[in-house]
């Protein structure tokens, strides 16, 4: 397994996203299943776990904590603060009391006495990026918290929040389809020595080429309400994936495999937690890291998949008023 460098660690350069286990991708498994799947993770060498207190209001940061009794000598754990579940609703709130507060409850729920890594899950807006770093700053300088990370920000509040305090890594969607971070936030991560951590490295499914009719999604789906795969969008994506076709075929791996070491040969700096509550699938995944594309099939698929050729925009437009990326 390929192994990289994040918050001063070497870990494979492949992890999990677990938001899926809880949230947003309509009914999760059973916290068995659940379990169960976390478990062959760490057995197939996975050991950088990331998870919020946002994911499934607290359920996902629980489910974690059980799962890794026992165990949590072996894992990256990181979590984010700063978007959470209140009354049953999302809210973005920044304020250090609110941080110090979520904090508190991650370290109970996940049953640990300190996280690798802690991300401001969004930057409110209400307040400055300086306080908000600040407040994770004093965590850290009490132990509860290793490393700090941002996520869904752009190059200019990286460098601010940057000099308050070393950022040690930024999570941001990247993949295929949503490339947002070339515009600048993966140069600023070059030049501070910043991990850049690729969510949705597979396009929320997208490149699996599993998803063909966004009727399918169950109820409660957060893709259900995502630009990208509307009807009006989904048919002239869906034609982008012929070029993962013939790649997968000539290295004889499936699209989401060429898809994820798309992203991971951008830069070494970049790890990749693909999402997943199918064994054989995080079994793929992991897999992948072992895939080398040719120069000509880097660009073959960068070209393919170049942004104006993308239809529609990555997030519904209240969802993007929330988010501080640059954008194409």
């Amino acid at each position: 397994m390929e192994h990289r460098n994040i918050a001063g660690n070497v870990v494979p350069a492949i992890g999990l996203g677990c938001m899926n286990l809880s949230h947003a991708y309509g009914t999760p498994p059973s916290e068995a299943e659940s379990i169960a799947l976390l478990h062959s993770a760490l057995d197939l060498g996975v050991t950088h776990l990331d998870t919020a207190a946002l994911y499934g209001f607290g359920k996902n940061e629980q489910l974690l904590g059980k799962a890794l009794k026992g165990k949590r000598q072996n894992v990256f754990l990181a979590s984010k603060c700063g978007m959470t579940g209140v009354d049953g609703k999302r809210v973005i709130d920044g304020r250090p009391e609110t941080l110090r507060a979520t904090i508190e409850q991650s370290l109970r729920h996940l049953q640990t006495d300190v996280l690798d890594l802690y991300y401001l899950h969004r930057w409110d807006r209400s307040v400055p990026i300086e306080e908000s770093v600040g407040a994770l700053s004093r965590m850290v300088e009490e132990g509860k918290i290793k490393a700090i990370g941002l996520s869904e920000v752009s190059a200019t509040t990286i460098q601010k929040a940057h000099e308050v305090h070393a950022i040690a890594a930024v999570q941001s969607e990247y993949s295929l389809w949503s490339r947002n971070v070339e515009i600048a936030v993966l140069d600023k991560c070059r030049e501070l020595d910043i991990a850049l951590v690729a969510f949705s490295p597979l396009a929320r499914g997208f490149l699996s080429g599993d998803i063909a009719d966004s009727g399918a999604f169950a109820d409660g789906d957060i893709r259900k309400g995502m630009p990208r795969f509307q009807a009006e969008h989904l048919p002239t994506n869906y034609q982008l994936l012929s070029v993962l076709d013939e790649i997968a075929c000539e290295l004889q791996c499936t699209k989401a495999q060429v898809a994820l070491a798309w992203v991971l040969q951008q830069h070494e700096c970049i790890h990749a937690i693909p999402g997943t509550t199918n064994l054989s699938h995080l079994k793929d995944d992991v897999a992948a890291q072992n895939i080398r594309l040719s120069v000509g099939q880097l660009q073959m698929l960068a070209d393919s998949f170049a942004p104006q050729k993308i239809s529609g925009p990555r997030y519904p437009q209240a969802t993007q008023l929330e988010i501080d990326t640059e954008e194409f």
